[in-house]
């Protein structure tokens, strides 16, 4: 039979970190629900957010069971600086992928850009103008005012730059009328 008795400390550490870890989580996932449902973000644009959100606590929680089981810090940090080292690698080979997944982070918690927004993208070459249908993890979605769909990047969304424009407003005259 197996004798635990010399590592109850350890598994008493671990218990509490993983109790520690998925509380935190928990309360991360919560406010980003929060956050998503306030901004008038769709819960299926919120995925990607989720996903990157698990993968930092899983992580996370990966480091902390290491260190606790003792893990020899240095020789760890060699074998993570390998495995990022070949990530890197991959990620280089789809760096267009990388930086939409980052640009819709950025959009999703750092710009006034909303569903239905009308917004008109700077761009010298194209004249779009239309409103925002969608936002998903790699694409900006919109419909134009001459009624074509178009997809343009999230990169490229925050390389080119876009301006939100007013709801056009109906005017009323003297008498309160239209």
């Amino acid at each position: 039979m197996l004798d635990v008795m010399p590592f109850k400390t350890e598994i008493l550490m671990t218990i509490v970190l993983l109790v520690l870890i998925f509380v935190i989580n928990s309360l991360g996932k919560r406010a980003i629900r929060r956050f998503g449902r306030i901004s008038s973000i769709d819960m299926n644009n919120r995925k990607i957010i989720f996903y990157l959100h698990n993968l930092m606590f899983y992580a996370l929680a990966l480091v902390g069971i290491s260190i606790i089981w003792g893990v020899n810090l240095q020789e760890f940090s060699v074998f993570l600086s390998s495995i990022l080292a070949i990530l890197g690698v991959g990620f280089v080979a789809q760096w267009s992928i990388l930086s939409n997944l980052t640009a819709s982070v950025i959009l999703f918690f750092n710009h006034p850009l909303r569903l239905g927004d009308r917004i008109r993208v700077l761009d010298k070459d194209f004249d779009w103008t239309g409103k925002v249908e969608d936002l998903s993890g790699f694409y900006l979605f919109m419909r134009t005012d001459d009624g074509r769909r178009i997809t343009i990047p999230t990169n490229l969304v925050i390389q080119k730059g876009i301006e939100i424009l007013q709801p056009e407003v109906e005017a009323f005259d003297d008498e309160g009328e239209f």
